[in-house]
């Protein structure tokens, strides 16, 4: 019985390690990107030969392979993640000069203390960039790699920076006061660029709504599942987390080892639930006194919205309302999309950074 195990557990590890392969999740490999798939083939033929000729032999027994499943499964991320510890994304946004762009650590200066800040550009310089603001019990490189990346390859400088009471901000979040950082960050870049695009996501989007509203000059407007409030239950936190589970959002595993991504998507859940902040007005509160409704008849900037239909924070009824509230907007729902997976769904990501270059690279 164990040896035929061991075989079975052997046949598990070729077909993840063949799947792996074919769809291009590196951090899922333990045997490496070089390593010959057909070689795998061949394996996987053999061991099941041999598993199929030994259950002709011996009497019924119960189902090796669903046994070995899980062990096999546990072997494989603990593999991969030793072999790929060093694979992370986010080393991307580390400060330094790369081939494609340089990252650069700032501290925008506020009236009381400063905004923690990544300015990410282009290695061959561009004339416009745009001020990424973050959502709720996130800060500036949450699963930000993506969306940066996006920007980038279409010649927009990035502006990360940490709201109050995020990451490394030492002021609490507060109201008034809430969009001194994007009033700031914005002044920043209107230094040293043409034109600037704000890109506001959940929180960051009501924000950079208000923002506008008031009187902060951007030559364009993206708003990422911006909530009109926040009216939720515990059990659509729970559907939130299921949605995790999207074809999708296993591309990630080209991007990271098994280890890395587990963690980050572990720190994304506990943040929804336990958010990190330094709070003198609940998140609940500011985004009601933020009053997203309200502001965008009042934004004259070229607007997009873009929003998930299975999001259970900001379903698409809440969607709906904040449609019809910027008629002239652009609009864009993305089906498969959730609260926490928009921020990394290639169509999202691709319709929010082609829009942006789109205006900020427009004439005139």
């Amino acid at each position: 019985m164990l040896p035929r195990f061991f075989r079975a557990l052997a046949l598990w590890l070729t077909l993840f390690e063949l799947l792996a392969g074919l769809r291009r999740w590196h951090g899922l490999s333990w045997l490496g990107r070089r390593f010959p798939r057909a070689l795998l083939l061949i394996l996987l033929s053999a061991e099941a030969r041999v598993l199929r000729g030994e259950s002709r032999e011996k009497d019924p027994q119960p189902s090796l392979l669903a046994l070995a499943a899980l062990p096999a499964l546990t072997l494989q991320l603990a593999a991969s993640s030793l072999r790929n510890r060093r694979l992370d994304p986010l080393a991307r946004l580390r400060p330094g000069r790369y081939g494609d762009r340089t990252v650069e650590r700032l501290d925008i200066p506020l009236a009381e203390g400063h905004c923690p800040a990544l300015h990410v550009a282009p290695a061959n310089g561009t004339r416009a960039a745009v001020l990424v603001l973050h959502g709720s019990g996130c800060h500036k490189t949450y699963f930000a790699w993506r969306l940066a990346d996006a920007l980038l390859v279409r010649g927009l400088a990035v502006l990360l920076v940490d709201l109050d009471g995020h990451g490394d901000s030492p002021r609490p979040q507060r109201f008034p006061g809430a969009t001194e950082p994007a009033t700031a960050a914005a002044a920043w870049l209107r230094e040293r660029y043409l034109r600037v695009g704000l890109l506001g996501v959940s929180l960051g989007g009501c924000i950079a709504a208000r923002a506008v509203a008031d009187g902060l000059a951007a030559d364009a407007l993206a708003l990422l599942e911006a909530p009109p409030l926040l009216q939720f239950a515990p059990e659509d936190r729970w559907r939130e987390a299921r949605a995790l589970l999207q074809p999708f959002m296993f591309d990630l595993f080209g991007e990271a080892s098994a280890y890395t991504l587990g963690y980050a998507v572990y720190e994304l859940v506990k943040a929804q639930r336990v958010p990190r902040i330094v709070a003198e007005i609940s998140t609940w509160d500011l985004i009601a006194r933020l009053d997203l409704l309200a502001n965008l008849p009042r934004v004259t900037a070229p607007l997009l919205l873009v929003y998930g239909g299975r999001d259970a924070i900001v379903p698409p009824a809440q969607a709906e309302q904040v449609r019809r509230a910027a008629p002239g907007a652009r609009f864009v729902l993305v089906p498969e999309a959730s609260h926490l997976t928009l921020i990394l769904h290639p169509r999202a990501l691709e319709e929010t950074a082609g829009w942006l270059a789109e205006v900020l690279n427009a004439e005139g």
